[in-house]
């Protein structure tokens, strides 16, 4: 069974910086996708990032490009979004999710999901 653990997130002030942690368990298969999703109230969710397990393929909305970065740590089956230059409009619940088609984060098709963690940027 995938299971997919959240961690992070939190209150913190515009500019500042956060990190958010997923550890993935389950995956049949070695190289499977984490995405990072987001979703504001009242807003439709967002797709913020997607990582391979092993790390060779990554994909950013515009909106976060050059202020988030993916990284994730193979060995340990954990994935991390670092977010930084936080604005306001970046407050939101974050998803985690795994699946094992690229793609399917891409395009917000994932099939298995992290409880979500909120993310507070005050002005």
């Amino acid at each position: 069974e995938v299971q997919l653990v959240e961690s992070g997130g939190g209150l913190v002030q515009a500019g500042g910086s956060l990190r958010l942690t997923c550890a993935a368990s389950g995956f049949k298969f070695d190289d499977y996708v984490v995405g990072w999703f987001r979703q504001a109230p009242g807003k439709e969710r967002e797709g913020v990032a997607c990582i391979t397990h092993s790390g060779t393929s990554t994909y950013y909305a515009d909106s976060v490009k050059g202020r988030f970065t993916v990284s994730s740590d193979y060995g340990k089956n954990t994935m991390y979004l670092e977010m930084s230059r936080l604005k306001p409009e970046d407050t939101a619940v974050y998803y985690c999710a795994g699946d094992v088609y690229f793609a399917n984060c891409v395009y917000d098709r994932m099939n298995y999901w992290a409880k979500g963690t909120l993310v507070t940027v005050s002005s």
